[in-house]
């Protein structure tokens, strides 16, 4: 049995060292847990406003909070209760645009033995060219697990939904076939847990635990640099889990090749499969990601701000969805749909500034990246490096800094803006089979953020 209240108690002291002051006194002073079924917390929150805002900015924190304190919590969900209300002069609204559905049990218990994440579905996975081939990959995974592509190992920057890619390839082999035993698990995790194996004198407990799993995902793989112990023991479960055609998928900021301090041994292992990147999503990418979760939550938007946010937000994911809670939690307050002044006003500090380069910036920068003189990049030569590391300029000119195709040209040796085009369409489609390729432009554009 729970002892609610104390239990809540405990959760806002803990969660009140993690917040703001404003923020805590904000959206936890007037809760209260109402009810607790089969596992399930129900906080009782004053309004619609505050039970949106805290399940869209907080149930992640809370659930860790409180499974922390009790082993018996599977789940969090929000509700109004009347007990919870301020005074009619506080928050005096209601919410009549958003209806926030709780979620049902199964979409908040992370089962505790193969830590997958129900939620994280090929039902709400949006598939665009940043992702097409990493999305096609997961789709021969679950036709043939342990054969078709073994190793995965996917790799991009933070935010772009490889965890929610690697998540949904294990919820889907969990579904087809109910007889493998799936399991998730960050590096950090594995980790830990091989050092508190060694430390407690029990290193076979581990091997079995980790062994018996027929898909074994591990995620965030890059911090296993520097860890010697950790990639020896990853080495020999790697080798015993392919021996026996089990599956295995690896997810990274970076490809293999990248990862510092990493054994050959294991970038030999991690390439014998399938590799693939994804990339920050393209302008049509963008605009289904926020209509998809714009119809989540029946938000009332015109496509003139949808098409202005899919156009200033050039970052990742967890970026769009940033500006896209704003937006929902100041549409939810006004209660009427926002104008485009309006949302440009809310999300201004979202939109990352365009750094101002000159060409002669941007050659030097890829110069130095390549070893060579910049002066080199506009002379008029076939040498394979050469004309390799002009053709980069190119795109980089364009495609981060929206130069025209008639003044790159004619800026880097008096070519025609046919031959630009060309260029930056080669290096576009090279990329997409080429993971050296591909790493090495996110490392040149990681150089003018």
């Amino acid at each position: 049995m729970v002892d609610t209240k104390q239990l809540w108690e405990n959760c806002l002291a803990e969660i009140e060292t993690n917040v703001s002051k404003a923020n805590f006194s904000t959206w936890f002073k007037n809760t209260a847990i109402v009810r607790e079924e089969q596992g399930t917390i129900y906080v009782g929150v004053p309004n619609e406003f505050v039970k949106d805002w805290l399940a869209n900015k907080y149930q992640k924190l809370i659930l860790k909070t409180l499974t922390s304190f009790s082993e018996y919590v599977r789940g969090v969900s929000f509700v109004i209760s009347k007990h919870n209300q301020k005074s009619s002069g506080e928050h005096g609204f209601e919410s009549k645009i958003l209806m926030h559905r709780e979620l049902p049990l199964q979409d908040l218990y992370i089962n505790k033995e193969d830590n997958l994440n129900p939620r994280y579905t090929f039902e709400n996975f949006i598939v665009g060219p940043f992702n097409e081939l990493a999305y096609a990959a997961g789709q021969g995974i679950i036709l043939k697990p342990g054969t078709q592509y073994n190793p995965f190992f996917i790799y991009g920057p933070t935010g772009l939904g490889k965890t929610h890619l690697i998540q949904s390839i294990g919820n889907a082999i969990k579904q087809k076939y109910i007889e493998k035993k799936v399991h998730y698990v960050t590096l950090e995790k594995f980790a830990i847990d091989y050092i508190n194996a060694v430390q407690s004198n029990k290193p076979n407990s581990f091997k079995e635990k980790y062994r018996k799993y027929d898909v074994l995902i591990i995620d965030d793989i890059q911090f296993i640099s520097n860890k010697e112990k950790t990639q020896e023991e990853l080495f020999h479960l790697f080798n015993a889990l392919y021996e026996q055609n089990k599956q295995i998928i690896f997810s990274s900021d970076k490809h293999p090749n990248y990862i510092q301090n990493l054994e050959d041994r294991l970038k030999s292992r991690f390439s014998s499969g399938m590799i693939v990147d994804v990339i920050e999503p393209d302008f049509e990418s963008r605009l289904a990601i926020i209509k998809a979760k714009i119809q989540e939550q029946n938000l009332p938007i015109t496509s003139e701000v949808l098409e202005y946010i899919a156009g200033s937000i050039q970052g990742n994911i967890r970026e769009l969805e940033g500006s896209l809670n704003a937006i929902i939690a100041a549409t939810s307050l006004k209660n009427r749909e926002l104008s485009l002044t309006e949302v440009k006003n809310l999300i201004k500090n979202n939109i990352r500034p365009k750094k101002n380069v000159s060409v002669a910036e941007v050659v030097k920068a890829i110069a130095d990246f390549y070893n060579l003189e910049d002066k080199t990049i506009y002379e008029k030569t076939r040498r394979k490096e050469i004309v390799h590391a002009r053709q980069i300029a190119m795109y980089i000119l364009r495609e981060e800094f929206n130069v025209s195709y008639p003044l790159i040209g004619q800026k880097l040796g008096g070519k025609d803006h046919t031959t630009v085009i060309h260029s930056c369409l080669k290096v576009k489609n090279d990329c997409k089979n080429d993971p050296t390729l591909a790493e090495e432009l996110e490392r040149i554009k990681v150089l003018f953020k």
